[in-house]
């Protein structure tokens, strides 16, 4: 084993947990959340959902297959699902320090290294996990060489103005024109509407998009309370007096909800994984999905006009709505996955089916 500088892990309630650094020799500071996904770290650690969080993987082993070379295919990373790594810090029990994969270009460290994301390793992230589910997800810091730095609440920022894209910028050429907000979107979500024969006209958070002609609005993923997200919201309120085809995913789904006039609460410690199963509500199907959230929509709040789409089999929280009568809908998993299960990506055929209709 390499010799690494020692590190701690101290959480709010006065939890210390003692491991070695990796990565970026450097202190930070953050929301403590889990995943409890296998595998798929490069894409785990550049989805901006995680911005503002330190984040710990529960599967024992990671870093053996490295990480992917910087290979672009329609104006984005083609490995990645953004331009950087989002998260404020990596938890972990074992680093591989030696890695093998065909794709792999260098090591976790080393990558962790060129965006400056510390990490720790040595921890016991059962035991992490455990007391996160007992008590909820807590502020912590991740302390390198003695460097102390203040507890950050990422959740009291509004960390979508952060990831969101400066400038509008289009992709591809196709038969549909999607308008995207841009709330800190996966690359992946970008692919499938490619893949659909779509042009993707990506927007900043508090773009004015009425201005654009476009066949549908889609409203991404992203980080922290959707509260913050107040010109979004607003946007959205005069988009739903409009029939033009509506699909939110994850923040997207909470944000079009409190458009509508419903409410969102944060939960104890989120849904982060890869095995997140929801009913297709009116049915007996169930689904096996990707998810990345810790704020979730109050059923009981839905207006009139709304209904639960999706509900989650392990806790009955909402996990989409839909409009009764126009053809809005929105999810709070992720079917594009990257990573993840991919049962649920018909959804994608499924709103480009509500565009050829009004066409």
């Amino acid at each position: 084993m390499e010799q690494t500088t020692n590190a701690k892990l101290i959480l709010e309630d006065g939890s210390i947990f003692k491991g070695r650094s990796f990565g970026f020799e450097g202190s930070k500071a953050g929301e403590v959340v889990f995943n409890t996904a296998m595998t798929g770290y490069p894409e785990s650690l550049t989805d901006p959902s995680y911005k503002g969080q330190l984040l710990v993987l529960t599967y024992p082993l990671v870093g053996n297959y490295g990480v992917p070379g910087s290979e672009t295919e329609n104006e984005m990373l083609k490995f990645f699902e953004s331009e950087k790594v989002q998260v404020s810090a990596l938890i972990i029990s074992d680093y591989s320090f030696k890695y093998n994969h065909w794709n792999a270009e260098k090591s976790l460290s080393d990558w962790l290294i060129e965006h400056k994301v510390p990490g720790i390793y040595g921890i016991d992230t059962r035991a992490l996990t455990k007391l996160i589910r007992e008590k909820g997800c807590m502020l912590g810091k991740i302390i390198v060489n003695d460097e102390d730095c203040e507890y950050y609440d990422p959740n009291i920022n509004n960390l979508v103005a952060d990831v969101s894209i400066k400038e509008k910028q289009v992709y591809g050429n196709g038969k549909h024109k999607i308008l995207l907000i841009d709330c800190g979107v996966k690359n992946n979500i970008i692919r499938y509407f490619l893949s659909k024969d779509a042009t993707v006209i990506r927007v900043p958070w508090d773009y004015d998009f009425h201005k654009e002609k476009y066949d549908g609005l889609f409203i991404s993923n992203g980080p922290g309370n959707p509260e913050m997200c107040d010109t979004t919201i607003t946007n959205l309120q005069k988009a739903l007096n409009q029939d033009t085809p509506i699909f939110g995913i994850c923040l997207g789904h909470q944000l079009l909800a409190l458009a509508s006039g419903a409410k969102t609460y944060k939960l104890k410690y989120g849904h982060r994984s890869h095995n997140q199963p929801v009913l297709l509500n009116g049915t007996k199907k169930g689904y096996i999905t990707s998810q990345n959230h810790g704020f979730a929509v109050d059923d009981d709040t839905l207006p009139e006009q709304w209904e639960s789409f999706f509900t989650n089999l392990n806790d009955d929280t909402n996990e989409g709505i839909k409009h009764k009568s126009k053809p809005f809908f929105t999810v709070q998993f992720h079917p594009e996955a990257s990573s993840g299960p991919t049962d649920t990506d018909f959804l994608f055929d499924e709103f480009i089916s509500k565009l050829d209709e009004r066409q």
